[in-house]
């Protein structure tokens, strides 16, 4: 199926694409719509300066790759997911950290999105793992992460500091071959 709307990947209702700082207006007002979902677990910008700053860092640093997922229908932004602290060489590895919409929870457009986002990792990314730290009250994202097929690999308390205080984080991971993917490179001597 070609490609649409500059989308990197796609699947039967959503396209993956890189961040741009002409959303701005959509994602602030999606994430301003959706705050009641989001809180305690999530605090995605919701003004146009903090908007800036945290694509800018998306789109600039190299160890960090976002991507909206947009509803292919539409077009309309209904999530995101970003491929945090990416480290090359010998571990081939980066952090998820992902958020619906208010508009899109529930519909399984996450799931979608996440399962296009590993294969991008896993492929044109080079990457050879991917790994998701969620807040053990956090059902909706422990569902997604093993909806999409993520194994739990342990407990890590006070792991991340998110709204005013150290919070404990189970961790679950996905490699290349739990994919059938091809694993990334080997890693140069």
């Amino acid at each position: 199926m070609p490609l649409t709307r500059g989308y990197l990947a796609e699947g039967p209702r959503v396209g993956i694409r890189h961040f741009t700082y002409e959303d701005e207006a959509e994602f602030t007002a999606r994430a301003r719509e959706s705050r009641d979902l989001h809180h305690p677990w999530l605090f995605p910008p919701v003004t146009a300066r903090a908007y800036a700053a945290y694509a800018g860092r998306l789109i600039d640093d190299p160890t960090k790759a976002g991507f909206l997922v947009c509803e292919k229908d539409s077009g309309a932004i209904a999530g995101y997911i970003n491929i945090n602290n990416i480290v090359e060489g010998g571990f081939l590895c980066g952090a998820l950290g992902y958020g619906a919409f208010a508009h899109a929870a529930g519909r399984g457009l996450m799931a979608e999105a996440l399962d296009l986002v590993v294969r991008y990792a896993f492929g044109p990314m080079g990457l050879h793992r991917l790994e998701i730290n969620a807040q053990p009250g956090n059902t909706a994202s422990i569902a997604l992460a093993r909806r999409c097929g993520f194994r739990l690999e342990g407990f890590s308390p006070n792991m991340i500091y998110i709204d005013g205080a150290w919070r404990d984080h189970e961790r679950w991971a996905i490699t290349a071959e739990m994919t059938g993917s091809r694993p990334g490179p080997a890693p140069s001597a």
